[in-house]
């Protein structure tokens, strides 16, 4: 949970570190420090910089997992974009069940920009803050399960990559 400049030190990231660095570099563009965390069933939420371009909304990702990356800004909502992770988010455990959108300028005077220290101050503000539900079938969800379970088994050393909205994700 480091901040951009201590992320930049250690040279590497994850999703929270790669938001919050987004949000740093684009706010000098003029873009809000907003972050969307995608909350999951088996609580390995993911987080992600989100921004509007054209009244289309868009994210700025980094995960090990090629369909958790950023999207193209597409979409009309937040909600359409949740819902474009929503199939890329099944996995062993993971299912998406809800999603909530914060502006980092509401933690205040904290230095999320250069603080030496952890920043678990974001981390403890996306879990406290008020997260929509996002309701799916079980059947939608057990057919992506099915899918991945097939794919794991012929594929164990590989990320899928056979999802159909790939056109919107940024590479």
């Amino acid at each position: 949970m480091r901040s951009f400049r201590e992320m930049l030190k250690a040279n590497e990231v994850h999703c929270l570190e790669a938001a919050v660095s987004a949000a740093v570099i684009l706010e000098q563009h003029g873009y809000a420090p907003l972050l969307l965390d995608l909350e999951s069933w088996d609580l390995l939420d993911h987080v992600l910089f989100v921004f509007q371009h054209k009244g289309r909304w868009g994210s700025i990702a980094r995960s090990r997992d090629i369909g958790l990356h950023g999207r193209k800004p597409v979409f009309r909502s937040i909600r359409d974009l949740v819902w474009s992770y929503f199939d890329t988010y099944v996995d062993f455990s993971g299912r998406i069940k809800g999603y909530a959108v914060t502006n980092l300028y509401e933690l205040g005077t904290y230095d999320w920009r250069f603080s030496p220290r952890k920043m678990t101050k974001i981390e403890d503000h996306l879990r406290a803050i008020p997260h929509k539900r996002i309701y799916s079938s079980d059947k939608r969800y057990e057919k992506l399960l099915a899918h991945y379970h097939r794919y794991k088994k012929r594929y164990p050393d590989r990320t899928p990559t056979y999802y159909s909205s790939r056109s919107v994700w940024l590479r």
